[in-house]
């Protein structure tokens, strides 16, 4: 009995998967971890093994549903999971493609396509193997426009609707995605326009003979407003429930954007900028004026498709929205380096246009050919991409990949880790996990550990004779020494404050330095 399509399909996906897994293994192996994971690992130790309230971890750990994805794989494994919840995701990323892609096109090249570029583009195996939160944004920045897609060949505002649970979870998976919005804004005037039954074409005349005809004004408000409706406000009160939350629990709005105890890249954005700025090889900026022409250089494919939507102006006009939302990103926050995630949406966007209009091409054959060379220089420069990026993570994981080499950048971490773990067990240990993180993900028992999350961690501070047998501290040589309390200038605060404390070192590294209180 011969398999159909869609078992092909569970066969090919389960296939990757496990390759994925072998890579994601294999490099955590050589000791390649990334702050992103690092967080996630170690605020899921704090829910399954730490000591008292653990719910403002829980519900505001953010971005929310990369967390909880890896926290789903924690019991596994709980340095494993976040490279757990990333294979599996991804291969769920090419099932869903293919699913789409499967439906609508009945050639097999499509699928090898595909599958090429999961097996071999390193913004895949970035995705797939690294544990962070990209498998997410490319999954739902997908189903996202494929419903757009999909609402503007059916006009029927269902689609509308799961475009819009889309962009809810696309936020909570990143929240920069919030500022995507604005562009839909004048699209949506647009696509109303366009669904007017008017015998003129151009958009401007037909606004033009909308707004001079009172029925059609009417008409033209009422569907522009529904559409508004049925989009955006699901996602805003998302938001606004979720900030409400974290008023309540944090009594901060922006709690879960702001501060480094609930997202992992508020410090590591900041400290990459700065290393990179100061750096001897100082590399210049993305220049906004340029962004585009990268993005364009990095995905030729994008060309094809507004080439292939040329006849319909507002559907062109939804593929280069993720253009203006990438300039934005680059001018409001001008500190950051733009993430290879950025990049790898209009990959994601380009073969969603393919499938929808690669049948309308009358020379397949050479559109096949023109593909196929396309997607073998994206290939090309995306490796070129990821080697040459100006955020330290992204070109780590690429040199591990290739050199195979091991990677010691948390050897430091490991090795105070290992010291706490091996502390006697009635022993308490004061640590601060908006720079720790990396310390307390590696260490075994948290028992011993008072971290801010707890009420007693401010009193610690205060009175660490009382409270704490150890004390963790940032060296000056830590780069994050300037972004905690626990660092040199805390010890001197305290003698002064507390004449009769002591502090006697026990275990030294380059970046940290265990005390021992003598009270």
């Amino acid at each position: 009995m011969r398999l159909s399509k869609s078992a092909y399909l569970a066969v090919i996906t389960l296939t990757l998967i496990i390759y994925y897994l072998v890579c994601g293994i294999y490099l955590n192996g050589l000791g390649y971890y990334n702050h992103e994971s690092l967080f996630y690992i170690e605020k899921a130790k704090i829910v399954f093994e730490g000591v008292g309230n653990r719910l403002k971890v829980m519900g505001l750990t953010s971005p929310m549903i990369p967390f909880y994805a890896t926290f789903a794989f924690s019991g596994i494994s709980s340095t494993l999971a976040p490279v757990l919840a990333s294979a599996l995701g991804t291969g769920l990323l090419f099932y869903i493609i293919a699913g789409t892609l499967v439906k609508r096109l009945n050639d097999d090249f499509y699928i090898w396509l595909l599958l090429g570029l999961f097996l071999f583009h390193p913004g895949m195996l970035y995705a797939a193997c690294s544990g962070k939160n990209i498998y997410l944004v490319l999954t739902f920045f997908y189903l996202f426009f494929l419903n757009l897609f999909k609402f503007f060949r059916s006009n029927t505002t269902f689609h509308v609707s799961v475009a819009s649970i889309c962009l809810v979870i696309l936020i909570f998976c990143d929240y920069k995605f919030v500022w995507i919005t604005l562009f839909f804004l004048p699209l949506v005037l647009s696509i109303t326009l366009h669904s007017l039954n008017l015998g003129e074409q151009e958009s401007i005349f037909r606004l033009f003979l909308s707004f001079n005809s009172p029925s059609l004004r009417r008409k033209l408000l009422n569907k522009t407003f529904s559409l508004y409706i049925i989009l955006f406000a699901l996602p805003l009160a998302s938001i606004l429930c979720y900030k409400l939350l974290n008023l309540t629990h944090a009594s901060d709005l922006n709690y879960f954007n702001e501060s480094p105890y609930a997202t992992w890249n508020v410090l590591i954005d900041k400290l990459s900028f700065d290393q990179q700025t100061t750096n001897i090889n100082y590399k210049i900026p993305e220049l906004s004026l340029l962004l585009s022409a990268r993005v364009l250089l990095f995905c030729p494919m994008i060309l094809i498709a507004v080439y292939l939507f040329r006849e319909s102006t507002y559907q062109v006009l939804t593929i280069l929205i993720p253009f203006a939302f990438i300039e934005f990103l680059h001018i409001k926050y001008d500190k950051v380096f733009l993430a290879y995630q950025y990049y790898l949406i209009f990959i994601m966007l380009a073969f969603l246009c393919v499938i929808f209009k690669s049948h309308t091409v009358k020379n397949k054959q050479a559109f096949k050919v023109l593909l196929g060379v396309t997607m073998v220089l994206q290939i090309g420069i995306g490796w070129y991409y990821l080697k040459t990026s100006s955020i330290p993570e992204e070109q780590n994981f690429v040199n591990i990949l290739i050199n195979r080499t091991e990677d010691d950048t948390e050897k430091d971490n490991m090795a105070v880790a290992g010291y706490i773990s091996s502390l006697a067990g009635d022993v308490h240990v004061l640590a601060d996990d908006a720079t720790a993180y990396p310390v307390i993900a590696f260490t075994k028992n948290l028992n011993n550990l008072i971290l801010p999350y707890q009420p007693q961690f401010l009193s610690g501070l205060e009175t660490p004779d009382k409270y704490a047998d150890y004390i963790l501290i940032a060296t000056a040589k830590n780069p994050v020494t300037g972004y905690t309390q626990l660092n040199n200038k805390y010890l001197i605060t305290i003698k002064q404050s507390i004449p009769d404390i002591g502090f006697r070192k026990v275990y030294e590294t380059d970046n940290w330095i265990l005390y021992r209180v003598v009270k």
